[in-house]
């Protein structure tokens, strides 16, 4: 499943706490966090009781709390954090009446996309991904994940993001 915002016509990235606004906070946390509950809620169920099944959800690292040195992106790291929590309470949740299936957050990478574009003048060489090549890898990583992962959120490289 995925859903993302970083910016909108009407919602901005806050640099600062002075930034901030009702509007585009709920309109980043709706997309970020909400949508995401919902799909969760109607589809997780639907999952085999029995067999493996992982359903992975698009979060970011600037989600992540012991992560976070530059400050800033208010919304948006807010929004990326209770999305890690509600992957971990469905998880949780899940491990009751599905013990096989998995529940993770994985983070893309810096991805060439238009989420990115506002911001690529500042992503250091290298670093920036094509979206093909994002997406192999974030295969690459559901396809191994395992049940002591349920709950977590892992990079693309299959990394741990701590929480």
């Amino acid at each position: 499943m995925a859903t993302g915002q970083l910016h909108s016509a009407t919602a901005k990235p806050e640099k600062t706490m002075r930034s901030l606004s009702i509007a585009s906070m709920e309109e980043t946390l709706h997309t970020n966090t909400i949508l995401p509950a919902m799909i969760m809620k109607h589809f997780l169920p639907l999952l085999p009781k029995h067999k493996k099944a992982v359903f992975a959800v698009i979060s970011a690292r600037v989600g992540s709390v012991s992560d976070n040195y530059l400050g800033g992106w208010y919304s948006y790291r807010a929004s990326k954090a209770a999305l890690n929590m509600l992957i971990r309470c469905a998880a949780i949740e899940m491990q009751r009446t599905h013990q096989s299936s998995v529940v993770i957050g994985v983070h893309p990478g810096t991805v060439d996309s238009d989420l990115s574009k506002p911001f690529q003048r500042n992503i250091p060489e290298g670093q920036m991904m094509r979206p093909a090549k994002s997406a192999a890898m974030l295969l690459d990583v559901i396809s191994k994940v395992d049940q002591s992962q349920t709950g977590k959120c892992l990079a693309y490289d299959g990394t741990e993001i701590l929480p």
